[in-house]
């Protein structure tokens, strides 16, 4: 089982959108990338952290497990949909998306700020470069964002 951290704004779709769900695709990447990663990396039974970005105060906020690999993202085919993509074509997609399920909430929220001060966590790719949207996360990072968010309380 891998570890990854997955962005997203709050505002357009957070972990209680999430925990609501139950699943969904995690469409709407439009990063080469994070494309890339999504396509050739994540695999079913990965882990997911949830980060909240874009908004008052970015943080982790809860656990997903990817369900289903990656697949083309139907959104790129709609004239309609915010992620279109004239270039893209189902004989020849450009992007893809995967479905993640809810684990759970964190207890209580991991903020960027906070992470950036942990010396266990400088070689996070969200400390070192935090706007890629897709990003690897060892066990020990993953575990160490756990336990912060237990002992925020």
């Amino acid at each position: 089982m891998g570890w990854w951290l997955f962005k997203t704004e709050p505002d357009s779709y957070s972990i209680d959108d999430l925990a609501r769900d139950g699943d969904s695709p995690w469409d709407g990447i439009r990063n080469y990338q994070a494309r890339n990663r999504l396509r050739d990396e994540v695999r079913v039974g990965d882990r997911v952290l949830i980060h909240h970005s874009s908004c008052r105060t970015p943080a982790i906020a809860g656990i997903a497990e990817v369900i289903r690999a990656a697949e083309p993202d139907p959104s790129q085919f709609n004239p309609q949909a915010s992620g279109y993509d004239p270039k893209s074509s189902p004989d020849s997609p450009r992007w893809f998306q995967v479905t993640l399920r809810h684990v759970r909430t964190l207890p209580a929220p991991v903020p960027l700020a906070v992470i950036r001060t942990e010396t266990a966590l400088q070689d996070m790719e969200l400390v070192r470069r935090p706007r890629l949207s897709v990003q690897k996360v060892t066990a020990a990072e993953a575990k160490h964002i756990q336990l912060m968010a237990k002992s925020q309380h």
